[in-house]
């Protein structure tokens, strides 16, 4: 089922210590960083709400089996009924404090941080659109869920003027799921069979990720047969901000090492891995 990912990793065991980081920086923060800006038009207040609404519609769905909820409105996309729900949550949140957003997310993020540890990673679950499977396997619908988490936490730590957290247990995980979208990205282009395209990113959170024309399609589960037809090197830093949209795949281009046929590497590096 869905080989063409690769094989399954395990991002359950990282839910509470991810939450614990993002509690331990929340409760840092000063009263004045609270209206800082982090992504467009969004503070870190209203990024702490969406992260809440996030926690909520898990356990609602996944946990509770609750079916009420926003529904689509009528020729709506993915993106815009995601970007929709997410700003009409974030607004009516406006009125709740920060503090009773801390201790709300610090309840709520636990218990997902449980769901996650003991959910089944090989049974169905909510779809996973950047890697272009639908339903997708719950390993890879709760390592997207953390590679979320993950990037908002980061968001808030560099709105304060904080780096990226470099510890290589979080961000090796989220590297090795934004990788997964190799495979959909590069859907539209047409290569012979066998032909082999390697990510390769450098550093302790980093590795290689060799995705193969296979048919009609581009797999992660093939064997690298050590010749790729094409090289990129990235640096950790830029492959999760490409990854993300916080650079666009022209800077993440300048500042990659190329090697082997520049067309597939420039293919490679439209890589996306949220919904946007």
């Amino acid at each position: 089922m869905n080989a063409q990912l690769g094989a399954p990793s395990d991002a359950r065991s990282l839910f509470a210590p991810e939450h614990a980081a993002l509690m331990a920086t929340l409760r840092s923060l000063a009263v004045a960083d609270w209206g800082k800006e982090t992504v467009t038009d969004w503070t870190v207040r209203d990024l702490a709400a969406h992260l809440l609404g996030d926690y909520y519609g898990r356990l609602a769905r996944d946990r509770d089996g609750h079916q009420d909820g926003p529904a689509f409105a009528p020729g709506e996309t993915l993106e815009a009924f995601i970007h929709r729900i997410n700003q009409e949550w974030v607004d009516a949140h406006r009125r709740v404090s920060p503090v009773a957003l801390t201790d709300t997310l610090d309840v709520i993020g636990g218990q997902v941080a449980r769901f996650f540890e003991a959910a089944d990673p090989g049974s169905p679950s909510l779809g996973v659109s950047w890697a272009g499977v639908d339903p997708a396997p719950m390993w890879l619908d709760s390592a997207r869920e953390f590679t979320e988490f993950w990037t908002h936490r980061q968001q808030i730590r560099h709105a304060i003027g904080q780096d990226t957290d470099p510890d290589p247990r979080f961000l090796s995980v989220v590297l090795d799921t934004f990788m997964r979208a190799l495979p959909h990205t590069l859907r539209h282009v047409t290569a012979p069979v066998g032909t082999q395209i390697q990510v390769r990113i450098n550093g302790p959170a980093g590795g290689s990720w060799t995705v193969t024309a296979v048919g009609d399609h581009w797999s992660l589960a093939e064997p690298d047969a050590g010749r790729p037809a094409a090289r990129v090197g990235l640096d950790a830093e830029t492959a999760w901000r490409l990854c993300t949209r916080g650079i666009q795949p022209d800077t993440a281009l300048a500042r990659a090492r190329i090697d082997g046929d520049h067309e597939l590497a420039e293919a490679a590096c439209r890589i996306v891995s949220i919904v946007y």
